[in-house]
């Protein structure tokens, strides 16, 4: 039997995810007043009991001059996806979406598929065959992942082809670095560190690097390093009004959803990060930096206070988000990975990102669109 799908208000979508140990930061109710080019609703699934089973959060993109939009669920639904019967999920929610005029559905199952210890990534890094993370033998493989993939292709639907940076391109990372808290102390955590990483943070201790947490002032601050670091690595910067964007509807929500750090060196700022939190789930936003006073290693300094807060506040896994999935030494990226492999922690690979085209026409008007932007 199928589960019965309709719209739900935020208050139960927000009860929904409170329940659980954690959601993606993009499935809570806020996330939709940060994009406000999308039209955002939560869904709900009610079993035969008529109790609330599983939730989304739907971003609806219209397309130019048509009544039809792009239907977006990043980083959910949040349902049973180990269910035999998966279809009584997806279903009820393709033929809704199809009925308030979507044209495609994208979707980004929380699965993981493969996690790689930081000692594999290391040696990933050092093999001189190795070109792709996704091409070295993974440390341990999730069962059931493979299964889940099958059945969502039997479905009808496509998995999104990744790019060649993978992670950092449209849509959420399919590649991500993780530091797992759960069961650790705070200095098993630091333990886990490369000597590099200990010895940045000492050194940042010793220069008298101070990281304190800023406010909704300080996002000027914040954007003037964003904008230095968009140059430098070679990304399209977001304007300042959407971190400010950011911080009024999380923080709306939940006073702890998003934070923001700011590392100082003799009064200067040297690097800022943006904190988000869900359940026991911390995630490292997004992180600015100057190549200025980089010997006092502000960076390292910045995420050491955020993983000792996330720990503080129970988080059982910080996450530094997306990780290039390419190994060769020409991509500008494979510094971060390697920036992110010194904590110690395990790159993850999930399902990634699927496309069902309700409309086969529309839909590949779509992908012709955004291969030539």
């Amino acid at each position: 039997m199928s589960c019965r799908l309709k719209a739900i208000t935020r208050e139960e979508h927000l009860a929904f995810v409170g329940a659980r140990p954690s959601v993606s930061h993009m499935q809570v109710p806020s996330w939709g007043d940060v994009k406000p080019d999308w039209r955002a609703e939560s869904l709900g699934w009610f079993n035969k009991d008529g109790c609330l089973v599983g939730a989304g959060l739907v971003l609806m993109r219209p397309l130019p001059k048509l009544k039809r939009y792009l239907a977006y669920l990043p980083e959910g639904p949040v349902i049973d996806w180990g269910a035999p019967d998966l279809d009584r999920w997806l279903k009820p929610m393709l033929a809704y979406l199809k009925e308030r005029g979507a044209f495609s559905v994208k979707m980004g199952p929380p699965v993981v598929a493969r996690r790689w210890s930081a000692e594999a990534v290391k040696a990933a890094i050092a093999a001189p065959q190795a070109r792709r993370l996704r091409d070295v033998e993974a440390t341990a493989h999730e069962p059931g992942a493979c299964d889940i993939a099958d059945r969502l292709r039997r479905m009808g639907w496509r998995q999104t082809e990744p790019g060649v940076e993978e992670g950092f391109a449209a849509g959420q990372p399919r590649h991500v670095f993780q530091v797992p808290f759960a069961g650790r102390s705070l200095e098993e955590v630091q333990r886990g560190f490369n000597q590099q990483w200990r010895r940045n943070i000492k050194k940042a201790e010793k220069a008298g690097v101070k990281v304190l947490q800023g406010s909704y002032e300080d996002l000027p601050d914040f954007y003037k390093l964003y904008v230095e670091t968009a140059e430098r690595d070679r990304f399209i910067a977001r304007p300042l009004s959407y971190f400010q964007r950011m911080w009024t509807a999380l923080r709306a929500e939940d006073p702890d959803r998003m934070r923001l750090y700011l590392a100082h060196h003799e009064g200067e700022a040297l690097a800022a990060a943006t904190m988000l939190t869900v359940g026991d789930h911390v995630w490292y936003s997004y992180g600015a930096s100057t190549i200025r006073k980089r010997e006092v290693q502000p960076n390292n300094a910045i995420q050491w206070r955020m993983m000792s807060d996330a720990h503080q506040l129970g988080a059982r896994v910080y996450d530094l988000r997306g990780i290039t999935d390419t190994l060769e030494e020409s991509n500008h990226l494979l510094g971060l990975l390697r920036f992110k492999a010194g904590t110690g922690g395990e790159a993850v690979e999930y399902l990634g990102e699927w496309d069902y085209p309700l409309n086969k026409i529309l839909h590949k008007a779509l992908g012709f669109y955004m291969s030539r932007r």
